[in-house]
């Protein structure tokens, strides 16, 4: 669970490194969270009557969204730091903007292990 609230401790850090057990425990709580949020809008989405809404959708909806804006800072803070964990510039970032491949490539970048040893973003957090 600590690995998973990291991100959240370092709200708007965008300096350093990040491990990747860092990244991926994050994307997964991140995960959890919104299929539990969308789970119960579908389950609103069934009591809405004729028009298919309902209290607990809206509600449910709303939440997705404001969890979205709220992880949107540390989502890309954790990016960018995972970037400098492989001794990459935090703007390959904007690569997930590039439609299609984007996405693909910034993936296969944080599944890349990171540079050994400390580099010009800092020390090797698997060392510290």
């Amino acid at each position: 669970m600590e690995w998973m609230l990291m991100p959240l401790k370092r709200y708007a850090d965008f300096s350093g490194r990040s491990r990747r057990k860092e990244y991926w425990m994050f994307t997964l709580l991140n995960i959890i969270v919104i299929t539990v949020l969308m789970v119960l809008v579908g389950i609103g989405g069934g009591f809405g009557g004729q028009n298919g809404t309902s209290a607990l959708s809206m509600a449910a909806f709303v939440l997705v969204c404001l969890y979205s804006l709220a992880m949107l800072v540390p989502s890309f803070a954790v990016q960018v730091r995972r970037f400098h964990d492989q001794g990459k510039s935090g703007w390959y970032v904007l690569l997930g903007l590039i439609p299609w491949l984007g996405g693909v490539v910034v993936l296969v970048f944080m599944l890349m292990e990171g540079a050994r040893g400390a580099n010009v973003y800092g020390p090797d957090p698997k060392q510290a």
